[in-house]
């Protein structure tokens, strides 16, 4: 496979997780800012990881739902946006036309073509917000489902699924760091689950921690399920399990120059994850561990790139 289609189809779909991940903390930003027990804070997530703002542009900017919603949404003038996020991942997809499915494309066409109508920054300023929102994430949900179930399980497949699963893990290690900072990282500092359920919820995951953990103990809880929860399709354990999967996968059917050094350095990240549990976490502390994650795998994705898009 030519490193271009290759790296076309990594990025495709790592602008599609990005997207997916972002409607939904932005859905949960939403939901939860009309809670009485809430204040506008709630936005400071979505702003901290999605935007380049200082303290004070947040502060200022998260006064007013509607264009926090706008500037994280349609701004086309914040280069992080969702308008400019699907705008990527379309522009991937149609230099790959041969390679994805109809289907795919016209979907990714049509969730572009959602994002890019005239009246959505109207929309997001009314009480159409939510249904909009919705639209948008539903949109998502298909695009997610189409590209399952009819796109060839080829070398391509591998290369889609690494994009996937490398920027769903970046995400939920990001979410869990701006979520337990306002902690100071502390697992002694008890919060109750509706603390939590901001971060639960943007990884579609609070029902699933209602049913299988105790009412107690939440803060160590909340690490277990989100980073070792081997059944939690979000949680880092589980990415990092898929994604190693998938890079063997390439390795096997497509060995170049670089390989062994590139298998090496995965291998190390993906063991602290594997061998890893809340004690050990506690124990190094949270910050240092996510960082220590989030920079070995941001080398990784470098390397990944060196070898197999030959980026210089």
């Amino acid at each position: 496979m030519l490193s271009r289609i290759a790296d076309s189809l990594f990025w495709m779909q790592r602008y599609i997780e990005r997207a997916d991940g972002m409607l939904r903390l932005i859905k949960t930003s939403y939901v939860l800012s009309f809670d009485q027990a809430e204040d506008s804070a709630v936005w400071a997530p979505a702003l901290e990881i999605f935007t380049g703002l200082d303290e004070t542009a947040i502060q200022d900017l998260q006064q007013d739902t509607g264009a926090t919603l706008c500037y994280l949404i349609s701004d086309l003038s914040h280069p992080n946006s969702l308008k400019m996020i699907i705008q990527r991942a379309r522009e991937n997809a149609r230099g790959v036309q041969d390679q994805i499915t109809k289907e795919v494309w016209e979907q990714i066409n049509q969730m572009y073509h959602l994002i890019n109508l005239p009246s959505l920054s109207e929309q997001l300023s009314s009480g159409e917000a939510l249904a909009t929102l919705d639209k948008l994430i539903e949109s998502s949900d298909q695009l997610g489902g189409i590209i399952d179930s009819t796109m060839p399980r080829g070398l391509g497949w591998n290369y889609l699924c690494m994009g996937k699963f490398t920027e769903r893990c970046l995400l939920t290690t990001e979410y869990f760091q701006v979520f337990f900072k306002r902690i100071d990282y502390n697992f002694n500092r008890e919060s109750d689950i509706l603390f939590w359920r901001g971060l639960l919820l943007a990884l579609s995951g609070y029902e699933l921690h209602l049913k299988n953990y105790s009412n107690h103990q939440h803060n160590q809880n909340v690490v277990q399920q989100v980073l070792f929860d081997k059944h939690f399709p979000r949680s880092v354990y589980y990415s990092f399990e898929r994604a190693n999967k998938y890079l063997s996968d390439i390795l096997l059917n497509n060995p170049v120059e670089g390989t062994q050094e590139l298998s090496r350095l995965f291998g190390r990240i993906y063991s602290q994850v594997k061998y890893g549990d809340v004690a050990m976490v506690s124990e190094m502390g949270a910050a240092i561990y996510l960082q220590k994650i989030r920079e070995a795998l941001t080398k990784f994705n470098h390397l990944f790139g060196q070898v197999y898009f030959s980026y210089s």
